[in-house]
Formats: structure tokens, sequence, C-alpha cells
């Protein structure tokens, strides 16, 4: 199995992150790496920060001369913007005069994060809940999307929509009916998204959801969004039913749900199943090359939480950012007053971003699930085992009913 585990708050020295179960041998360097996380600070809509942060990753072990070794990953992203909050986060006994934040913002983990630690400062709480915590995913999932490069696997995104801003024509129907190119890939799209400056596919769309979110930034507003990730080149067979915790689709959406504002998940047409007949959604099975195939994928790519070889095909919906310029109401906890909230530094739109961090998060899912079937100490050993198995999948199931 892999597992990683991160460190750190918003504004103190650095993330951390601990990567484990890699093979070894795995070529990667740390450009790779940057190249996702500079995809993370992009997007029109962003706050100041990201004027301020240039995320780089140092990699302090488990990697040398461009291949892991096989043994635990240590990773470091520095905080550029420590330098103006050395005092208020130092680690040592703070002055008589620091003040506290004693306001909590609706929407936000303030209050609850205050109450479950029972904390006299929120901004105990408003460190470790920001969403500065998902630059640590993408390093992580940066490392498992490498590996699954190497099966043929690709992950990708784009933003569906922006403020109720939908495309003209969308894009989904194709991966549902199944209409898509041979040469498409999860990264294909991603390509095409990372051109448009909110990551939508139509620049009549991009247009609009600017205009849109220049509108909220002038109300002191957010806005929210739904953004689909899209996973190609799976195998059949990953996940499982076996148990709960074991199917593909329970740990994916709980992967995607974990990120900081998605509050809705669904796999294929998800909702969409609830108010049609079986036979206008179910995949039918059919045969082609003397392969069988699936004439759509409303299933979105996997059956019994098990993965079908279709596209893995994800939407997910993000809420609003919880801090706005133009405050609701809250409660001054130092008097138990009632008062405006408070304003700090954020995003007015943050879609784009979370669409390339559930990228990180899918790829890791689907990288873990990958493991636990073909692994191998080595990168060599996980490669025999996927072959051999994959080379067999076809005899194997004539053999298994040609008696009948």
């Amino acid at each position: 199995m892999l597992r990683f585990l991160t460190a750190g708050e918003s504004h103190g020295k650095a993330l951390t992150t601990i990567v484990e179960g890699i093979p070894s041998n795995l070529p990667i360097d740390r450009e790779y790496i940057n190249f996702h996380l500079k995809r993370r600070q992009a997007g029109y809509g962003r706050g100041s920060r990201m004027k301020i942060e240039k995320d780089e990753v140092e990699i302090n072990s488990g990697i040398r001369h461009g291949k892991t070794l096989g043994y635990p990953i240590a990773l470091n992203i520095k905080n550029r913007d420590w330098v103006n909050w050395k005092t208020l986060m130092s680690e040592s006994v703070p002055g008589e005069n620091q003040e506290k934040v004693v306001i909590p913002r609706p929407a936000h983990a303030d209050l609850a994060g205050t109450i479950k630690y029972n904390f006299s400062d929120i901004r105990n709480s408003i460190e470790r809940s920001s969403a500065r915590e998902t630059a640590s995913r993408v390093a992580a999932g940066s490392i498992a999307r490498r590996l699954l490069e190497e099966f043929g696997i690709s992950v990708g995104s784009y933003v569906e929509s922006i403020g109720n801003v939908f495309p003209h024509n969308n894009f989904s129907e194709k991966l549902f009916s199944n209409e898509l190119a041979e040469d498409f890939t999860g990264w294909s799209i991603s390509e095409v998204a990372d051109l448009s400056s909110v990551r939508v596919l139509e620049q009549v769309q991009e247009e609009e959801v600017i205009e849109r979110i220049r509108h909220s930034k002038k109300r002191g507003d957010t806005l929210g969004g739904t953004f689909i990730i899209i996973a190609t080149g799976l195998p059949p067979g990953l996940g499982s039913f076996s148990h709960y915790d074991n199917r593909l689709d329970a740990a994916l959406s709980h992967a995607v749900m974990s990120i900081n504002a998605v509050k809705g998940v669904e796999i294929g047409r998800g909702f969409k199943y609830a108010g049609a007949f079986g036979s206008e959604m179910h995949d039918e099975l059919i045969v082609e090359d003397k392969s069988i195939r699936r004439k759509t994928n409303n299933s979105g790519g996997i059956e019994g939480g098990i993965s079908s070889s279709e596209p893995i095909v994800i939407r997910a919906a993000m809420k609003p950012i919880a801090t706005l310029m133009s405050p609701l109401k809250s409660v001054d906890l130092s008097r138990m007053e009632a008062i405006e909230s408070r304003r700090e530094r954020s995003d007015f739109t943050a879609v784009p971003a979370c669409s390339v961090i559930a990228e990180s998060m899918v790829a890791w899912v689907v990288a873990n699930e990958f493991s636990k079937k073909f692994g191998g100490d080595s990168l060599e050993e996980m490669k025999d085992n996927f072959h051999s198995w994959i080379s067999k999948i076809e005899s194997r199931l004539i053999n298994n009913f040609k008696d009948h």
C-alpha cells in the first residue's frame, strides 16, 4: 500500500510530506513535481498570496540520482510568506500583547476547530484547516502520477462551471457516450484546460466566467463551481466489492471529498441515475475485435467497486470560498456579541486550483489500488506482475467459460 502524511501550517516555515510505498527505480525529478505545483497556483480569481508564494519542492530523502530508492520520500515546500509571520507563528511562548483571533468566519473550520481542540485563539484552527495544505497533496500525488505513467495510466481534469456558468457544449457527454478519440487520455484534456485562465474548454465560456468573477469581486463575494476528473488507461480489476472499504469508487469519493471546500462528488452519471430508467442508463456489453467493451460509460469506469477499464469519470462540486470581503454576520467569542465576520486574505474563486488538486488525489488512489494488485519492491517487479496478468485476461476468461 501507498501512504502519505503531511505536516505544516498555512503561515508556518514549510509544508512537509512523507511518502511511502513507492517502488524503487521510478524515474522522477523535482521539476516534474514543481510543474504540477505551479498548475495548482494558477487561475484567474486567485488571491494576493499567489503573488508571494512560488511553490518549489525540496527532496530531502528517498530519491537519488533521479530515481526512487524504495523507501520513504521526504518532501519540503517552504512558505515564502513565513518571514512576515515569524513572530505570530513562533513555536516559543508569545509576548503578552499578541493579538488573538476571536471572530470565526461562517462556513469555515474556524469555530468547529476551536471547539474541538479547545483553543483560545482561532488562529490555531485557521492555520491547519487552510487549503495551503493541498500543496503537499499535489507533491505526493505527482509522485503517484509519475508511477501511473509507467503503465499508460493518465489523469486529467477540467472546470465544468464557475458561478453557474456552464459550457454551451458539455464535453462530459462524450465521456459518457464513449465517443472519445482513440488517442484521448486524461492528461490530454488537462493540456487543453491549462490553456484557459479558468481551466474551461470553451473560449466563450471562459469570457463569461471571467466576467462573472469580476462581478463577484465588485460585490466582495466569492464563487464556487464544478469540475470533472478523468483517469484513462486503467486495467480492469482495481478495487473490490469484498468489503466496503475496498471499493474503488468509495476510495475515490473519499479522496476528492477530503479536499477543502468540496461538498459533492459523483461517479459517472451519479445523481442522474436516480431519475432514469435502468434501460436508459446501464452500460450494455458489446464485442469489438474479439474483446468485450461497453457501449456507453454512464457508470464512470467503475462497476461493483471495481475498475472496468473504461475511463473513470468523477464530477465534484466546490462551494464558494468562505472568506468574503463583504463579511457575513458572526460572533465575537471574547464577548459573545454579534459582529461582522473577519476579513482574511483569500481567493475570489479557486475552482481551477481545486480541479488540479483533485487530479493528484485521484492519481494517489489509483496508484494505491494499482500497487495493491501489482505491487513489488521495484518498478521492474511491478511491471513484470502487471504485464503477466494483463496478457492473460482474455485467455483466462475464455478458458473459464469454454465448457459452458
